[in-house]
């Protein structure tokens, strides 16, 4: 039985959230070796939630000498020599 439309989850739109699980905060403070055994998981400290931002490309810069030695005239022009 397939799922109804308009049940999907759709990934392309979700944005990220400024708001973690209890179990996301507790791992977060587990990997940066802030968690205690025997500490209670109510009340927690806040964590920091990094935010990326997606950069553009870079455009490569071209050497014009190397580019003028790339055209068919500059071939013929080397072939005729």
């Amino acid at each position: 039985m397939s799922l109804h439309r308009s049940l999907r989850i759709d990934t392309a739109g979700t944005q990220q959230r400024s708001v973690l699980k209890r179990i996301e905060r507790m791992k977060d403070l587990m990997q940066k070796g802030l968690w205690v055994q025997d500490q209670k998981v109510v009340g927690l400290p806040k964590t920091r939630i990094v935010k990326l931002k997606a950069r553009k490309a870079a455009k490569a810069k071209v050497d014009p000498a190397a580019a003028g030695a790339a055209t068919p005239e500059a071939k013929q022009e080397e072939k005729a020599a």
